[in-house]
């Protein structure tokens, strides 16, 4: 499986809407609410202030992240991401994959390290993967995650330099 990351352009938007639509609709893992338009997720997901990039395997997107700043002016060094790959795929080390990417790019733009505000805590598979790449635990946010199936859970924050 040879999987290439690279820029996204507009043009692919459709096909990061169906990926994303996948995800945000089992309300366990990322914060949009499940009945987020298209509309609203193209002016987030592709606007102007993020760096959005898809991975393709033959010619097909397969997941997707955002690359941004976690705060604007003098916490700027820090950057923030997020990460989706379509269902079809997961498992198959795309995320890891993708993760790294993040963090290679991130570098290259001049941050110094990398935080993730919401990481629900009931993602374990998420939690061990950034674990594995070097994020730390710095903080557990009592139930601030309103997961669809569990109700309110708690969420980390998490975080890297660089």
């Amino acid at each position: 499986m040879n999987l290439t990351i690279k820029l996204a352009v507009d043009e692919d938007f459709t096909k990061i809407w169906e990926i994303f639509r996948l995800i945000v609709k089992t309300g366990d893992t990322i914060s949009f609410a499940p009945e987020t338009t298209i509309e609203e997720a193209k002016k987030y997901w592709m606007n102007d202030g993020m760096h959005t990039y898809k991975a393709v395997i033959d010619n097909e997107i397969v997941g997707t992240y955002v690359l941004k700043p976690n705060f604007p002016g003098l916490g700027s060094h820090v950057a923030n991401a997020g990460y989706m790959v379509h269902p079809d795929y997961q498992g198959k080390k795309i995320s890891t994959q993708m993760i790294v990417h993040s963090l290679e790019e991130a570098r290259r733009l001049g941050f110094k390290a990398m935080q993730y505000n919401l990481v629900v805590s009931t993602n374990i598979p998420a939690v061990k993967l950034y674990q594995k790449i070097g994020f730390k635990i710095v903080g557990q946010i009592p139930k601030a995650f309103n997961h669809l199936k569990l109700g309110f859970v708690d969420a980390y924050i998490m975080h890297r330099f660089l």
